[in-house]
Order: structure tokens, then sequence, then C-alpha cells
């Protein structure tokens, strides 16, 4: 099946995508399994695992303080703001992944900062190799090149912000149930993938602006 493994909805503040209209886009896309990795909630995947009748991963960007980590698996949201080390400890509790988003793209993200980055290698399940949004070709061959060197698992995402991007990025995967065997099915999967146009990117920044300013004016 295909699975899309970094997915944001309405629930994040940069993104404006109905829970409905991600369920339609994955059945048009022929997605068989998605992970909803809104920043700093999982309400919004618990949600998505109640209505979806395919498999939904529950999943969490969280923003630590050397920025983002993905947390699959979780059962209990984890805030913003802890560091590194105590963002993968609580997703290890909660017997969850951790997997680095984008770890080489700078542009408008916050990968974990390289110096954070080296020391907790041990921590990290799974390094995003190729994501949808990442403007330059060159941010997903160093993710690959570092995950290929380290010999971690590889993963995709379309990282959608917007319904229209979901299944830009995907691996194509057998079925699994929990984390060990997603981790085999992963490993041995196959990904796939095209960049989103910069005009899209642009366009859903511009879109989401009022809710993340409403956003910030209450944290």
């Amino acid at each position: 099946m295909k699975v899309d493994l970094h997915v944001h909805t309405c629930y994040s503040p940069d993104s404006l995508s109905s829970l409905e209209d991600i369920v339609e886009r994955c059945q048009t896309m022929g997605i068989g399994c998605i992970a909803v990795t809104d920043h700093g909630t999982i309400e919004g995947a618990l949600r998505m695992k109640e209505m979806a009748s395919f498999p939904v991963i529950v999943g969490e960007e969280v923003m630590s303080t050397a920025g983002e980590i993905i947390g699959y698996f979780l059962n209990e949201g984890i805030p913003a703001g802890l560091t590194p080390t105590q963002v993968m400890s609580r997703i290890k509790t909660q017997g969850g992944l951790v997997c680095l988003p984008h770890p080489f793209d700078g542009l408008g993200r916050h990968p974990l900062k390289e110096t954070d980055r080296e020391g907790l290698l041990s921590q990290i399940d799974v390094i995003e190799v190729f994501n949808a949004r990442s403007i330059r070709k060159n941010f997903s061959e160093q993710a690959l090149q570092f995950a290929e060197r380290h010999g971690f698992i590889q993963s995709a995402g379309s990282d959608a912000h917007s319904v229209s991007e979901i299944g830009n990025a995907y691996v194509q995967m057998v079925e699994f149930n929990g984390p060990e065997e997603f981790k085999t099915a992963l490993a041995q999967g196959q990904i796939f993938g095209r960049r989103n146009s910069i005009r899209n990117r642009v366009m859903t920044v511009l879109a989401t602006m009022p809710k993340r300013v409403r956003y910030r004016c209450h944290v």
C-alpha cells in the first residue's frame, strides 16, 4: 500500500485541511495509510483514526529547543519547548518511534540542530529522506546520504499542509501492525515522490497566515 508519512490537518496552525477532505483525497489518490503529524498536538490524528476507513498512524511534529522531531505511534501529546533528549524519551516511553523530518532543510524549516543530532543517534529510528515541500533537491540527497551512512530506516512524506499536496510523496510498503512491524515494512519499502512547486508552498503560507497570527497571539 501507499503510505504518506507526514501529513498536517486543520489542527496544525499552518494548515486548513479538514479531516473529511483529507480522507477523500487519500481515497482519490490511492493512499492506503497516513501518519498525521500535526504541530504540537495529536488531537487531529486521534480523530482521524476514528473516522478513516484506512490505517492512521498517530504522530506529532514536536518543536524541541533545538528543532523539530516527529513521534510516531503516540498515545499522548508532547509539549513544545522540551530538549531533544526529553522529546525522544517521551516518544520512547509511549512505545513510539523517533523520526527526524527534513533534517537538512533550513529554508523556513526547523531541522534538529547538528550538534544535538549527533549526540542522539542511538535514539533515532527513522530519517525522512524525501520531503515533498523541500524546495532544493540537495536537501533530500543529504538526508539520504546521512541515513545510508548511519544505517537508518528511510521514510518519505508529502508534509502536506493543503489537501492537494497529499500523496506527493509516499512509501510503497506492505501492511503492518504496530511499531515493530512498521519498521520492518518501512525498511523494505520503496520511496516515490515529487517536489511541490514553490508557488504551491507560497500559496499555502498566504492562505494560512491569518490562522497562524491568531495562533501566535494565544501562545
